[in-house]
């Protein structure tokens, strides 16, 4: 009698293997033991087809009968039940315990055909030869957006061209809590709809701790400097 193709799933894997009817149900469970991980006197197997829900594959002497007198179907799943309590399963998705491999740094760099090498290649990142050259333009360049907008410490604004978000600038200048280069602009909003209170990771830029968030850290382009008093909501009162 030809093979069979049938899929094995258990709790620890999913794959096609070749049945062979004349197995017994005995010789079965021992060739599935390598595949699943899971014992043959912990296994609880199930014939899945497309007309039944699962016909137990057991029989009280296992050696003696044999999987032709299933109804072995292509394709058909044959479910295997770990029967283990979860304490005694193997868990193989933990990788606790499992030595981590480090290729040491030497070593890495000795490589020709990693990442680092195509950077090397191609003069990329910190081995691009005009890099402080790239990183200066850019420092420069905010700068002179700050200088154009009239940005300075104590100078009223709004972000965004939001005119709700209005407040007063607080501090100019590097922020190394904030990824890239060059100067931010530090704004003590009048309401609290910011993002801080005017410390960042630690660092205190201007004013002291409060539970009111109406600092931010913008870029020049989003600041507008000019004549933008705090806004008076009682006036709107006034003309109902």
């Amino acid at each position: 009698m030809a093979d069979v193709p049938l899929y094995v799933v258990s709790d620890y894997s999913s794959s096609e293997r070749r049945i062979t009817p004349s197995w017994s149900i005995a010789q079965l469970k021992t060739k599935l033991e390598p595949i699943t991980g899971i014992p043959p006197s912990c296994q609880h197997i199930f014939l899945k087809t497309s007309s039944n829900d699962g016909i137990p594959i057991e029989a009280s002497d296992e050696e003696a009968v044999y999987l032709q007198s299933f109804p072995l179907a292509p394709y058909a799943e044959l479910q295997v039940v770990d029967t283990r309590p979860a304490s005694a399963r193997p868990n193989f998705t933990s990788a606790v315990g499992v030595e981590k491999f480090e290729l040491p740094e030497e070593e890495y760099e000795k490589k020709t055909d990693s990442v680092l090498a195509w950077k090397k290649a191609q003069k990329l990142g910190r081995f691009d030869p005009n890099a402080p050259t790239h990183e200066q333009a850019k420092i420069d360049a905010i700068a002179k957006e700050i200088g154009a907008r009239g940005i300075a410490v104590g100078k009223r604004c709004r972000v965004g061209g939001d005119d709700t978000r209005r407040g007063e600038v607080k501090y100019v200048g590097g922020v190394k809590e904030i990824p890239g280069i060059g100067a931010w602009v530090g704004i003590q909003l009048d309401e609290p709809v910011g993002k801080n209170d005017g410390s960042v990771g630690g660092t205190r830029y201007w004013g002291e701790e409060s539970e009111l968030k109406r600092g931010v850290f913008v870029r020049a382009e989003r600041v507008e400097v000019g004549d933008f008093p705090v806004l008076d909501d009682l006036e709107d009162m006034e003309e109902i």
